[in-house]
């Protein structure tokens, strides 16, 4: 029973995350290549607008959190904060030391971020009683 809720709760979170990175991923497109903004404010706005339906989604269904909403989103939040500076920095170093397209660095760096972030929402923000 135990692990049937696990598999279940990672195939809710697998579906966020596919949403999620085709939403950061389309957001960052239409910022980048169509608007002509920064790589960066691009990537922030992507961000952003992914780590507002993370969180609605995998509160409510992917693990049905019942804790304080403030001490939740607080944790998700620097849940986010860790994950996002990891993957910026690899951008970063995509962006400045390779001669790849702009484009797939950020999906690159999107793969980074999705790993780190899945494992600390897991083991961390979402992690209650219930959830093990």
């Amino acid at each position: 029973m135990k692990n049937k809720k696990i598999l279940i709760q990672l195939f809710k979170f697998g579906i966020v995350g596919i949403v999620n990175t085709l939403l950061t991923a389309l957001t960052i497109w239409l910022f980048l290549k169509v608007l002509l903004w920064s790589d960066y404010l691009s990537n922030i706005i992507g961000y952003s607008i992914g780590l507002i339906n993370s969180f609605i989604w995998n509160r409510k269904w992917t693990f049905e959190n019942k804790g304080s909403v403030k001490e939740t989103v607080f944790k998700f939040i620097v849940t986010f904060a860790f994950s996002y500076l990891v993957q910026l920095g690899n951008l970063s170093l995509l962006l400045n030391h390779t001669k790849i397209d702009p484009y797939v660095c950020q999906l690159l760096s999107i793969i980074v971020y999705t790993i780190i972030n899945f494992l600390l929402n897991k083991y961390y923000t979402f992690k209650s009683e219930t959830n093990e």
